[in-house]
């Protein structure tokens, strides 16, 4: 990018507009009278610049306005001195006032030629691009600012661009979030089936386990149903013991009475 820094144009930084405006009706068809000693600071500022003195440039174009806040070249080169600082967002709005206000051709060519080097160093093509327009609708023969404008335009169209693959890219990157979430959910709702799986045959398990621990409760009912010997106390093992002996006895005598209807009784001689 090709930059014109020439001492042309004033600004009027350090007063307030409305008092600028002001003075600048009444004396706008009268010319603007530069002093000797005005002059003389200037030129300091200007071999100050030449040498690269950019700060030490700044002080002598700022003191050269204070006498003359109507000065075009002192306030147009302080532009130039912030410029070249790299403090650009200082350096805009210099330029701004004086393409609005100076009746020279060349100054505002000039001024919007810095408006479109400001723009571009902050990356702001369309803006650098319409300001570099105004500055070639005024001189349209400065190839300075043709290149300048050429650039201006390939950058644009590079940066919208890359926006435009940015956009892209994100929307391929949320597609493929969205892939593999929807993949997530659908491995979690097979891992959730499996589970539901898992549970169920663990649930018919547990079913079967009861149906088996229900029969041997009924098992066990049964047994409890029929009297088993070591579930029964001492008096009525001493119960029981006693019917069966009496039961025998009574058997017994019953065979012993069948003995007797069908025996030959053999008495004895008392002789």
């Amino acid at each position: 990018m090709k930059g014109k820094m020439k001492n042309i144009i004033y600004i009027v930084l350090f007063l307030p507009l409305g008092i600028f405006a002001q003075e600048k009706e009444q004396l706008k068809d009268e010319p603007v009278k530069i002093k000797l000693a005005e002059k003389q600071i200037l030129r300091k500022g200007n071999d100050l610049f030449k040498e690269k003195k950019y700060v030490d440039a700044e002080v002598k174009y700022k003191k050269a306005l204070k006498e003359n806040p109507y000065y075009e070249r002192a306030g147009y080169n302080l532009g130039n001195a912030v410029y070249e600082q790299k403090r650009y967002k200082e350096a805009l709005p210099q330029y701004e006032l004086v393409a609005k206000s100076t009746k020279d051709d060349e100054t505002r060519d000039k001024s919007f030629h810095n408006i479109g080097n400001v723009m571009m160093k902050e990356k702001q093509y369309d803006k650098a691009i319409a300001a570099y327009k105004n500055s070639m609708l005024l001189d349209p023969t400065d190839e300075e600012t043709r290149y300048n404008l050429a650039l201006a335009q390939k950058l644009l169209k590079d940066q919208e661009q890359q926006d435009q693959d940015k956009d892209q890219d994100n929307k391929d990157q949320n597609k493929d979030q969205n892939k593999d979430q929807n993949s997530e959910n659908k491995d979690q709702k097979q891992d959730e089936g499996e589970d539901n799986k898992e549970e169920k045959d663990e649930n018919e398990g547990d079913k079967e386990n009861d149906q088996n621990d229900q029969k041997n409760e009924g098992d066990k009912k049964d047994e409890k149903q029929q009297p088993q010997p070591n579930q029964l106390s001492q008096q009525q093992i001493e119960q029981l013991l006693e019917a069966m002996n009496n039961e025998e006895n009574k058997t017994q005598q019953k065979i012993n009475a069948e003995k007797a209807k069908g025996k030959k009784v053999k008495r004895e001689k008392d002789w």
